[in-house]
């Protein structure tokens, strides 16, 4: 049996994942690319976690000198021959990325910031002997890089120093080498979104100007440069005066094809790890992106999938994209949206297309202003994705794949379990209801609470995935009561019943299962969900417990309607 490469997890170092056996999937015709359409600086803007960082990793490999050719053997630029002896190793290389600068306080920031650039320095200790350059060149050297004798932090880097740190490095390197710099920039305004969310925007915004300003603007040593974010920054003045810059957001269609994973090295990943048969179910959950004019999927989410894959063959689909900082972009959505948003949202839920002017230019400071910025914050963050043609900056809007689409139902869920408790009177009322088997005021109540938030209607989602969406919503209304015992999907009788509740102040059980109706026949979905709790036996949980009373609620649902039938 034949030894399969590993899967890169996380993993952004070029060089390890060639050396070191790891799967890659060849991206290196953007080298290529990047040198026949000359820009002299030149701004990539995706998401997260679609290759940026290995990306420019690759490119430091490739241009800087010492550059170890066989890690480009049997890949796409290798092939071109003239351009390999022409630049393949034969410029120096400056590499930072800012991503690590996420500090509470701006002072903590700022030396984190001085630390990446000193870090970067240290690796061309030999300026500081280098007969290229002057005694004060050389001591300008030994400023960028000098360290903290009190040990409180590894570098000593003066505000003055840092922002003319990357010219000052840049300078020197030109002159020791005869050679200009290749400068690269990963991740350029995570400083930037740090501190709008902590605080110190204002300060920030000014030392990063000024850092970049300096060494991108009318700098004779600078070669070309590459920068990658997620956001454009435009108003922030951050390239005033940068005449020479070139921005590449998600709707070019130049350099498309080099960020994420197309559907063809998908197909080939899947094949190569005996999962071909799991295509399908990748590309619902993980496709749909769409960068300029081709369909991309999600990097981070394929490889770790085909890992998760690897370890247990029949493994479900997760959400991998998503972490918890991320999500707060939606729920700020949520929370602005008005009753014609929410409408707009649901028609995203359910598959459908809203059209919306959408601004890349975006400043941070302005990102949470109003309901339209975050339309576009979705957008360019890759929360959504557009579908067709644009009329000028009015874009189809769509919900990428199911990892995205299960992303938004949860945060809808959230949202709407914290709207509900702040009438706790009408909480307390329809909870009551169930207590007491009411099952008409139960239905009428939970009517009303439909009626607030989006339906789930029937589109691509599996009919389980539907009831699920119902069941949450039920679910968050009934944790109201912290005096109730409520269990969600209970072992209990033959199966596992949706939801059990025990009241034990009123030795009251509840079982309670819920029904999508796709066809809208509410009453036959009651019909099934009784029957399924006593075939399963769902109450013999609660009989052991000594509840004196139970009550079985089958409770059907359909768009925003719903009908409940309540047995003893």
């Amino acid at each position: 049996m034949r030894k399969l490469k590993r899967l890169p997890v996380g993993v952004e170092d070029f060089a390890k994942i060639r050396n070191e056996d790891f799967y890659y999937v060849d991206k290196t015709g953007w080298i290529k690319e990047l040198l026949d359409n000359w820009a002299e600086v030149n701004l990539f803007t995706r998401p997260r976690r679609f290759g940026k960082s290995l990306n420019m990793n690759m490119l430091r490999y490739f241009f800087e000198y010492g550059c170890d050719s066989r890690l480009f053997e049997g890949l796409a630029i290798a092939k071109e021959e003239e351009l390999c002896r022409e630049y393949m190793g034969k410029f120096p290389v400056i590499s930072i990325t800012l991503k690590g600068v996420d500090a509470r306080r701006f002072d903590v920031a700022l030396e984190a910031l001085g630390a990446i650039v000193a870090m970067e320095a240290m690796r061309f200790p030999f300026l500081t002997e280098s007969d290229k350059l002057t005694d004060e060149e050389r001591e300008q050297y030994r400023q960028l890089t000098k360290v903290d004798p009190s040990g409180q932090s590894a570098f000593i880097m003066p505000d003055a120093v840092l922002r003319n740190s990357l010219l000052i490095l840049s300078r020197l390197l030109q002159k020791h080498y005869g050679q200009k710099v290749i400068l690269l920039i990963d991740e350029y305004d995570v400083p930037l979104d740090k501190a709008r969310h902590f605080g110190y925007y204002d300060e920030m915004i000014d030392v990063i100007r000024n850092l970049f300003g300096q060494v991108l603007k009318s700098n004779e040593s600078l070669y070309f440069a590459v920068m990658t974010g997620c956001l454009k920054i435009a108003k922030e003045s951050i390239f005033t005066g940068l005449n020479n810059l070139r921005v590449m957001t998600i709707t070019d269609s130049q350099f498309d094809e080099y960020f994420g994973f197309l559907d063809g090295e998908v197909r080939q990943m899947l094949e190569y790890y005996g999962s071909g048969d799991k295509y399908d179910i990748v590309k619902q959950w993980y496709d749909g992106y769409r960068f300029g004019n081709v369909q991309v999927y999600c990097p981070w989410d394929v490889i770790n999938y085909c890992a998760d894959l690897r370890a247990n063959a029949n493994a479900a689909p997760r959400a991998f994209w998503v972490n918890t900082s991320g999500n707060d972009i939606i729920r700020a959505f949520l929370q602005m949206a008005k009753a014609s948003t929410r409408r707009e949202i649901e028609k995203l839920v359910n598959g459908e297309c809203v059209s919306r002017k959408i601004r890349q230019e975006l400043t941070y400071r302005d990102l949470y202003k109003n309901i339209d910025n975050l339309w576009s914050v979705l957008f360019i963050t890759g929360y959504l994705t557009w579908r067709g043609e644009a009329a000028g900056e009015v874009y189809q809007l769509a919900i990428p794949n199911l990892e995205i689409r299960q992303i938004f139902a949860e945060q809808v869920l959230e949202w709407f379990q914290e709207e509900a408790e702040k009438d706790t009177p009408r909480l307390d009322a329809f909870c009551d209801a169930f207590a007491q088997g009411d099952a008409k005021a139960v239905e009428e109540g939970f009517n009303a609470y439909l009626q607030k938030t989006i339906s789930v209607r029937d589109t691509g989602a599996k009919k389980g995935q539907k009831e699920h969406f119902y069941h949450g919503i039920l679910l968050g209304l009934l944790g109201h009561r912290e005096d109730w015992d409520v269990s969600s999907n209970a072992e209990s009788g033959e199966g596992y019943s949706d939801i059990l509740v025990e009241i034990e102040g009123q030795r009251v059980g509840l079982v309670i299962e819920v029904k999508y109706a796709g066809d809208g026949s509410l009453e036959a979905g009651c019909r099934e969900a009784l029957a399924q709790i006593e075939e399963k036996n769902y109450k013999s949980r609660l009989e052991q417990d000594g509840m004196a009373v139970i009550y079985k609620y089958g409770i059907a649902c359909w768009k925003k309607r719903c009908q409940v039938r309540v047995r003893q």
